[in-house]
């Protein structure tokens, strides 16, 4: 049997929330600013798969630094509680449509990208834990 394809998006939890949203993730290690738990419709907050607060303050959310901040947070998703929250993400994303819910203004350089990356690889159904 075979799984259905992953359906990974991702949007400001300042963006209205949809009925295609699916379940809502949101990825950040801090609560959104001026945000109640109810207009955000989070339907789980996994605060471990976010970068290290060391990781986000150096890239401080920087352009010119994306591509190394992928490959150290890849490197970060790869052990630990991060490595645990991201096969939580990966089981949720087999159940259904996942929206990855993030606050940073630069919806293309924000963890919520690497993650939904990560999560569309063909190669992650076949991951060992």
């Amino acid at each position: 049997m075979t799984e259905k394809p992953t359906t990974v998006a991702f949007k400001r939890v300042y963006d209205e929330p949809a009925e295609s949203d699916g379940r809502r993730v949101l990825v950040e290690r801090l609560w959104p600013r001026g945000l109640s738990k109810e207009r955000a419709h989070i339907d789980l907050w996994l605060k471990e798969v976010a970068p290290s607060h060391e990781l986000r303050t150096w890239f401080g959310h920087d352009p010119e630094k994306w591509e190394e901040f992928r490959r150290r947070y890849e490197a970060e998703l790869a052990s630990g509680e991060a490595r645990k929250a991201f096969s939580t993400l990966r089981d949720l994303a087999r159940q259904g449509p996942l929206t990855l819910v993030f606050a940073a203004r630069d919806d293309q350089h924000t963890n919520a990208v690497v993650l939904r990356d990560l999560l569309s690889r063909d190669d992650l159904s076949s991951r060992n834990e």
